[in-house]
């Protein structure tokens, strides 16, 4: 009888239970990470949960952090970590070759340092500032006793290091441990590439929406300045007419009519002005000690002359607090917002300017009794060129400007503007600005 015997395949030998356990957990692991990243969260989040994964697959990684290469700053900082203060570890900057980050990032290869002694090489040559940071994000001044640190690179774009370390304790890091490390530093350079690729798309469709509410800013603003430009131009042409007499006062209503309509063109074209130099971040202000019961005596004045169907009423308190704002451009907040009250009242009635004092700031509230605003557009109408649909039988003229161009100008007084409407009821449009600081 001929007995066949089989050579045995090494690759075929039983792993042990052990072995065969680690490997599941770290499948696992990549599968629950590589789940985590078409999961809707901003970036920060994203890597928050990855190194959330991380934590009890690792054994030795006690601590651990992805440092990120900024170009423009030519420096290191963390976007995540684990056993760290980060809000404190966020204030350390290493440079590219410095400690174990930037020694990582320099040879673009995984680093093994399984002694204290090997970590302390490492380590050396960090600066004294990032030294002491570290120390504060961990409460303690003892160095790790070993490190494993693999590159967050994807492709030829080299994003970071994924670093971590053990503190304490019997296990530290092996060779066997590379390879699973090494996947997460990939997969968290997927990550990033996706979440930088998504804001990629974001930006690009912002810029076509942008570019779209352009052209329809532009198409509005023809429009717009052709109306009083045709009502110009039939006023004058009636003046000129050599075959009729007018009266002197039709003459004067003619003139008047002229003047409104200039009146209304130069306000476009204001905000237009004042919208432009916004956006360049242009905003200039020259902050004095200001009544603002003064400035919406004013303007209220000046609101009220261009019409004769609103009464605009001012409710100060003689003792109202100052406030120490630019007095220029809060007058054109205090113009913009009661042209948007006039406007959005086209049947008239009370328009109310009320101050009410508050501990810390001044709330400022602009109320009409006009058609409203529906729920679904309040928000947007900060939003630059945005204009809420007219609603039938009514046709309310604009930029989409005024309210944006406030909205600037509060904010860069550390303000905050806000509205509340309900159709055919009426709008009131608010707005706080810090009190003065007593001297």
């Amino acid at each position: 009888m001929i007995h066949q015997t089989h050579a045995i395949d090494p690759d075929k030998k039983r792993r042990s239970p052990h072995k065969r356990h680690r490997q599941q957990r770290e499948l696992h692991a990549l599968i629950e990470v590589a789940k985590t990243l078409t999961a809707p969260l901003d970036l920060d989040e994203l890597m928050k949960a990855i190194m959330d994964k991380i934590i009890g697959v690792v054994e030795p990684a006690q601590i651990g952090a992805v440092m990120i290469w900024d170009q423009a700053q030519g420096l290191f900082t963390p976007l995540a970590a684990f056993g760290y203060d980060l809000q404190t570890l966020k204030k350390i900057r290493l440079h590219q070759g410095e400690s174990v980050t930037g020694k990582t990032f320099q040879r673009n290869r995984a680093q093994l340092l399984k002694t204290p002694e090997e970590v302390a090489l490492a380590m050396q040559d960090m600066r004294p500032e990032n030294r002491e940071i570290m120390k504060l994000s961990l409460h303690t001044d003892a160095l790790p006793i070993s490190t494993l640190a693999v590159p967050v690179t994807m492709e030829e774009i080299q994003y970071g290091v994924l670093v971590l370390e053990t503190l304490d304790g019997q296990v530290t890091f092996s060779e066997a441990d590379i390879p699973f490390v090494q996947a997460l530093g990939d997969l968290i350079a997927l990550a990033i590439e996706r979440y930088r690729l998504r804001e990629k798309i974001d930006a690009a469709k912002q810029l076509r929406e942008e570019a779209k509410m352009r052209a329809e800013l532009m198409a509005t603003l023809s429009h717009e300045l052709r109306l009083p430009l045709t009502a110009i131009r039939g006023y004058t042409s009636a003046l000129l007419l050599p075959e009729v007499d007018w009266s002197k006062e039709k003459q004067l209503d003619f003139l008047q009519s002229i003047e409104n309509e200039c009146k209304h063109m130069e306000s476009m074209i204001t905000e237009m002005l004042d919208a432009s130099i916004i956006s360049v971040d242009q905003l200039n202000l020259n902050l004095e000690h200001v009544q603002l019961r003064e400035i919406a005596l004013e303007v209220a004045a000046e609101m009220q002359r261009r019409s004769d169907i609103h009464r605009l009423v001012v409710d100060f308190d003689l003792h109202f607090p100052i406030v120490k704002v630019d007095p220029h451009w809060m007058k054109q907040v205090f113009r913009n917002v009661l042209d948007n009250a006039i406007k959005y009242s086209p049947e008239g009635g009370l328009i109310l300017v009320h101050g009410e004092p508050r501990a810390h700031d001044v709330v400022i509230s602009v109320s009409d009794q006009g058609i409203g605003i529906a729920p679904e557009d309040l928000i947007p109408l900060f939003e630059k060129y945005y204009r809420a649909q007219s609603p039938p039988g009514y046709r309310i003229p604009g930029t989409g400007l005024g309210l944006p161009i406030a909205r600037a100008i509060i904010e860069a007084h550390h303000g905050k503007i806000w509205i509340e409407s309900k159709v055919n009821q009426g709008t009131i449009v608010s707005f706080s600005l810090p009190r003065a600081e007593k001297t």
